[in-house]
């Protein structure tokens, strides 16, 4: 019997239930603790053809592509599906969701763009041992900042720490982050890049500044500004995200 490190592409299409060629080109893994409202989201977004592989999955056609979504919390979750998904051929994984603010340089408003991510999450080290930093494709990167710039979309390029007890968090590790030139910290951006990485594929982080801790603010000290600007930013990363799915169809990770 096999077990699940043994799980071939035609194992894995078997469990999600989906023929090979409704595979997503691109997937977009996003890091939040409500689902609901961003399932209702793309469901819009992704209208044709709609396949719910998953309960928190949803793969569909945007401008006549395969493109998946899923709305995870930690990185076990956002293993889960980059896992079975690059296992299955996906070629692109763009992880998207929300960061603390370690930086002076990252404002309410910007996109991160992640370069690199240190592996604190409790998962990304599985699939690179060897590592304990893992960095976002350069193309990707390159085509994102390229794409804000044409836009005219305030952005960041940048690092982060991803770690998966974020009610752990001090003023202590958050000084310490700060102090190596981290930019950000949230919980899945280093399991989705390395797990891209193990299986060959191409990875990315979009995140959006949620509370910028290195200044006192927290997910409970929230203002209504904060939460229009929150909104208004998660439009634009959404639009980066589809445009990078749209760019990059077909092409082969290096």
């Amino acid at each position: 019997m096999k077990l699940y490190g043994d799980f071939q592409k035609e194992d894995w299409l078997k469990v999600l239930g989906i023929p090979k060629e409704n595979v997503p080109g691109s997937f977009i893994i996003h890091g939040e603790w409500g689902f609901e409202d961003n399932l209702n989201l793309w469901r819009e977004i992704l209208c044709e053809e709609l396949l719910v592989p998953k309960w928190n999955t949803l793969v569909g056609k945007h401008k006549n592509l395969n493109i998946g979504y899923a709305n995870v919390y930690g990185s076990p979750m956002a293993s889960n599906i980059a896992h079975q998904f690059a296992c299955s051929g996906t070629e692109i994984f763009i992880q998207t969701g929300y960061f603390g603010g370690l930086s002076s340089e990252v404002r309410y408003g910007d996109i991160l763009i992640v370069t690199a991510a240190e592996m604190k999450d409790g998962v990304s080290h599985w699939y690179l041992p060897e590592q304990t930093v893992v960095e976002s494709n350069k193309d990707l990167v390159e085509a994102a900042c390229e794409y804000c710039e044409r836009k005219g979309y305030r952005y960041v390029k940048g690092t982060v720490v991803s770690m998966s007890a974020m009610l752990l968090e001090t003023h202590e590790m958050v000084k310490d982050w700060a102090l190596k030139g981290y930019d950000g910290v949230d919980m899945e951006t280093a399991t989705t890049l390395a797990i891209a990485h193990k299986f060959n594929k191409k990875a990315i982080g979009l995140l959006n500044l949620s509370d910028h801790i290195i200044n006192g603010d927290t997910l409970y000290s929230y203002t209504k500004d904060r939460e229009s600007i929150e909104a208004e930013t998660d439009k634009v990363i959404r639009d980066v995200a589809l445009y990078l799915s749209e760019k990059f169809k077909g092409r082969h990770s290096k």
